[in-house]
């Protein structure tokens, strides 16, 4: 007794699960991707504002670990470095709080598409809900990045730190 009508079923179904892994896994590449692109441009502001905010070089590992899920992020200084580099590349409005269009833009200037660039914004805006105001900016800062990295974290889209570093480094 043939059971061939079952058995084809069978194999498109299982072709339709392994399409759609890879199309699951594509997009957690480009995204990926797009965090590493994000990553690096952003970082090329950081000598500016070392020097801007006369910080110590101890800056420059704090950025190289910042995407190391073991890395917790504790040092105020960050924060401070984050403020002026989310300024510099006109990330932030003038009450300090992220520019949406302005973020938007920028995710799809290195690569996001529009829904990628509306979750990253989403992201970042949920983390500033959750980071209350306070008198220090900086720490302010300080707890958005970290929950901003968690969530990036959570959907395995953090570049890895060696590729970006290499990156950086050959830039330079």
């Amino acid at each position: 007794m043939c059971h061939c009508g079952r058995l084809q079923e069978l194999k498109m179904e299982l072709v339709v699960k392994i399409a759609l892994m890879l199309v699951a896994i594509a997009g957690v590449e480009s995204s990926q991707n797009v965090m590493h692109k994000m990553t690096v441009n952003f970082a090329k502001a950081l000598e500016y504002c070392k020097k801007e905010l006369n910080l110590p070089d101890v800056m420059n590992q704090e950025f190289y670990n910042f995407w190391k899920e073991e890395h917790e992020l504790t040092n105020r200084l960050v924060g401070c470095a984050l403020i002026c580099m989310s300024t510099k590349l006109d990330l932030v409005d003038p009450e300090g709080n992220m520019h949406h269009g302005n973020a938007q833009e920028y995710a799809k200037k290195h690569g996001a598409d529009d829904a990628l660039a509306k979750q990253l914004v989403d992201l970042v805006h949920g983390c500033e809900k959750s980071a209350a105001k306070g008198d220090d900016e900086c720490e302010r800062a300080l707890n958005i990045a970290r929950c901003f990295k968690a969530e990036i974290h959570k959907l395995k889209w953090a570049p890895d730190p060696e590729v970006v570093l290499a990156e950086i480094l050959s830039e330079v």
